[in-house]
């Protein structure tokens, strides 16, 4: 029998299986701290490492190990989380494109740059969030809506296929989800009534295996054969206006194995004029359950029913296991674009808890536990337009652009708290008379953005899913937009707009380190070890929606530097 010394090493090696990572191996993710094969850092996503090398003792020695640069004239926002596997760290980048870099060096083994038509009509920058990778194959989707898998030896195609029709505003963005043999990916597009789906594909060949539209009305199809309509036709949608009822499904899925079900958020319902769309809008603004083998809707929970402020649903749903009431329970976890943090029974979808991770949410006084559904505030919905004139403006907090946006956060097994990075801001928000054309933006609002607080809009919130009290806060002046990780070493990673990687006390929620990567970090931290190291790695690259759609918050940070560099850390050796 090996020694537990032995045992360690084991798990802590690089996978060496011959033809690459197997599902097993992906589900295994979270455990297996020699790589880093799933966006998340394992199925259900929590970011936790056990790796605890570098820790709240040492990590003030930290120091970089190499920085690869993406190069070109293609910068904008580097969104991306890396994988490592045998020896190659893969990242994508803007305007999707793909990198392998060698581990050790950061020395460049071959490069991908999609061919993307001039027509593509990216809503929040020319982001990409990230790859998956399986045998042979490292995959990742693009922004005129296909998906693309590369051999990850040569970077040469294997197979590419599209997801849906760019022209009529279809986009993609998120990192795939693999289960099993399917990749599995949602949609962009909402701004332009693009209908969210969820697509299952052949790792292997590309080919579709199931399709899940997300809006009431639509149809899903399983092995090419319809497979039930989603919801109930008009049941929460009047006339036609779920034809073009947005929901788009644009920050991809976690797996749970415990329960074998997915769960992808959904994003606005389109238009954003809401008086122009009476109803639920069912499933728009949600996080949905469903069964990976066939696509079935399982069960569902609304965070904004009839949202009029663009509040999308997509922010990950993560598993964890805690005990609530005297009773080991299944749950899962999801700071919502509209300010409140949910707690549900991920077997069942029942709301267990919901409490304000903002400043302060205006358009809602608290969420109800009997019923799921807020306690609107009906005088702060924007008013509807009198004919060809806009709506009565109302100032609204969040913003549209939420109080936690795409970017990611954390779950520690070792401190049971969430690691959520957060925005205290506003918007002035009116409505305005639209009418659909394809391919046409599809909003019938407008907007400005302000901050509700003097000295900080960017907050890193430690949250207590048992209890939903804030346990500690980190407020930085500029938003924060970048993904967290949280490790054993008792320490929390996360980067900001003005350039610094930071480290923090899981605990306390003390800054630790620091250091200035030259350009404004909005991707997502990742650590692994090798050669008996821990590493560290983030992309670094200013961009994202914030200096498109930030209006007077935008221009206090123009000055932030562009940049495209993967940036990798590690202790000195003693």
């Amino acid at each position: 029998m090996a020694s537990i010394a032995t045992l360690g090493l084991l798990i802590a090696a690089p996978l060496q299986a011959a033809d690459g990572p197997t599902a097993q191996d992906l589900v295994n993710d979270a455990g297996s701290t020699g790589d880093v094969l799933t966006y998340g850092m394992g199925p259900q996503a929590q970011r936790f490492s056990p790796l605890a090398k570098v820790n709240a003792d040492n990590v003030k020695s930290m120091v970089p190990a190499f920085a690869a640069s993406l190069g070109g004239e293609k910068q904008r926002g580097q969104e991306s989380q890396p994988l490592v596997y045998d020896g190659t760290i893969y990242v994508t980048g803007s305007y999707s494109r793909l990198y392998a870099f060698d581990s050790h060096t950061g020395e460049k083994k071959w490069e991908y740059d999609a061919r993307l038509p001039d027509g593509i009509m990216p809503c929040c920058d020319v982001v990409n969030r990230g790859a998956a990778i399986m045998g042979d194959k490292v995959l990742f989707a693009t922004l005129d809506a296909h998906l693309v898998a590369l051999n990850r030896h040569t970077g040469k195609v294997v197979w590419n296929k599209a997801i849906a029709d760019y022209q009529a505003g279809y986009s993609a963005t998120a990192a795939p989800l693999i289960v099993r043999n399917m990749v599995i990916t949602g949609n962009s597009g909402g701004e332009f009534g693009a209908v969210g789906a969820i697509q299952a594909r052949n790792v292997d060949t590309g080919e579709l295996i199931w399709e899940r539209p997300v809006i009431e009305g639509h149809m899903g199809m399983l092995n090419g054969k319809p497979n039930g309509i989603t919801g109930k036709t008009n049941a929460s949608w009047q006339g036609d206006l779920w034809k073009t009822g947005g929901g788009a499904t644009w920050l991809g899925g976690t797996y749970d194995p415990d329960t074998n079900l997915i769960f992808f958020g959904t994003g606005n319902p389109a238009p954003w004029n809401s008086h122009l769309r009476p109803g639920d809008n069912l499933y728009t603004a949600s996080t949905l359950a469903l069964d990976p083998d066939t696509g079935v809707i399982k069960w569902h929970y609304q965070t904004t029913p009839h949202d009029g402020w663009d509040f999308d649903g997509v922010n990950e749903f993560i598993p964890f296991d805690a005990t609530m009431a005297g009773k080991p329970m299944k749950l899962g976890a999801k700071a919502d674009r509209n300010g409140y943090f949910y707690v549900i029974d991920r077997t069942n979808g029942h709301l267990m808890g919901a409490s304000k991770f903002v400043m302060e949410t205006t358009w809602a006084n608290g969420i109800n536990l009997k019923t799921g559904r807020p306690n609107f505030v009906d005088a702060n919905r924007p008013g509807p337009p009198n004919g060809s004139e806009k709506g009565t403006s109302v100032f609204s907090s969040p913003s549209f652009l939420g109080g936690k946006n795409w970017m990611p956060m954390a779950y520690s097994k070792d401190t049971g708290l969430f690691y959520v990075p957060s925005n205290d801001w506003g918007m002035d928000i009116w409505n305005e008379p639209i009418a659909y054309k394809k391919g046409a933006a599809y909003l019938g609002a407008g907007f400005t953005i302000r901050p509700v607080a003097p000295d900080h809009i960017g907050a890193l919130r430690a949250m207590d899913p048992k209890t939903g009290k804030i346990v500690w806060e980190y407020k930085n002046k500029a938003p924060l937009w970048g993904g967290v990780l949280t490790t054993a070493g008792n320490l929390v990673f996360t980067g900001t707009p003005e350039g610094y990687l930071k480290a923090f006390d899981a605990k306390t929620g003390t800054e630790l380190w620091k250091f200035n990567t030259g350009s404004g970090v909005v991707g997502s931290p990742i650590t692994w070890e090798q050669d008996g190291e821990q590493y560290v790695a983030v992309m670094s690259g200013w961009g994202g929606a914030v200096p498109l759609w930030g209006g007077e918050v935008a221009k206090t940070f123009k000055d932030i530097s562009q940049g495209g560099a993967l940036w990798v850390f590690k202790l000195p050796k003693s």
